[in-house]
């Protein structure tokens, strides 16, 4: 229990600053080091998400910086596509040297999307202007933006499907797309994809336990809370980090994750 404790707190310490809760690191570290191979690890790490993100998600709302319609959006699309990816994980990638190719290039994605990723600090009030199912406008920092909230439940729905396969909550895939896809700014954004990836994540824990693959509660828990410490440390720790130089720290570590799980793949082919 002391280790996942550690390595959690560590991994959200150094992934908070450059905004992500680390959950996608943690099940590479179930898999390589506490040996989880089977889909109770996905199950586990949704765990983590759950304890991990509350704190975060109340921020956001308490400082008005919250879209509930985005994350309505968000939520329609990612609980279907959860279901999906259970499935796919439990029928299609029970071998764990597929399934580790299939972290691999998740990981892959991420570590690119980490470095090319540029975050524009943006400040000030949100209010939204006109809500429909077809479109959303909203006011931020003086400047007008606008979505198609059908267009976001329909990317969620496929992000969904991947994200439970891996194990993660669908959030760190999904805020890359909503930033260059979409054009929306990460601050407004980034209340609504917590809550999207907490509905997400306990939907999940849902699916796998229904098809027996329950997340083992004492990593879960233990993940879970160290996890939301070494966020809240990071957090406040974000002013006197330079955030190019820490993504690109995480991005090795990400790349470097990635290539040692694609050679395992290559090697054993």
């Amino acid at each position: 229990m002391l280790l996942p404790f550690l390595a959690a707190f560590v991994i959200g310490l150094i992934c908070s600053p450059a905004g992500v809760t680390g959950a996608f690191l943690l099940l590479p570290f179930q898999l390589s080091v506490l040996g989880v191979t089977s889909p109770v690890a996905n199950s586990t790490n949704l765990l983590y998400n759950i304890l991990s993100i509350p704190g975060g998600a109340y921020n956001f709302w308490r400082e008005r910086r919250f879209l509930p319609q985005l994350a309505i959006a968000l939520v329609l699309g990612y609980l279907p596509g959860m279901y999906l990816g259970s499935l796919v994980r439990i029928n299609f990638l029970g071998d764990v040297r597929v399934f580790k190719a299939f972290v691999a290039m998740v990981l892959l994605y991420l570590g690119i999307r980490l470095i090319v990723s540029k975050s524009k600090h943006i400040e000030g009030g949100l209010t939204v202007l006109k809500a429909s199912p077809f479109r959303v406008e909203f006011s931020f920092a003086d400047s007008r933006f606008s979505f198609n909230p059908l267009a976001i439940a329909l990317i969620s729905f496929l992000i969904g499907i991947v994200a439970s396969a891996y194990g993660v909550g669908g959030g760190a895939l999904m805020a890359p797309i909503l930033v260059s896809l979409f054009g929306l700014p990460i601050k407004a954004i980034a209340g609504a994809n917590l809550v999207g990836t907490f509905a997400a994540s306990a939907f999940g824990i849902a699916s796998y336990t229904a098809l027996g693959y329950p997340p083992n509660l004492e990593n879960g828990v233990a993940m879970g809370a160290a996890g939301a410490l070494g966020i809240l440390i990071g957090s406040k720790l974000q002013g006197r980090i330079e955030e190019r130089k820490l993504r690109i720290l995480l991005s090795v570590l990400i790349i470097g994750i990635s290539a040692k799980y694609l050679l395992e793949f290559a090697s054993f082919s």
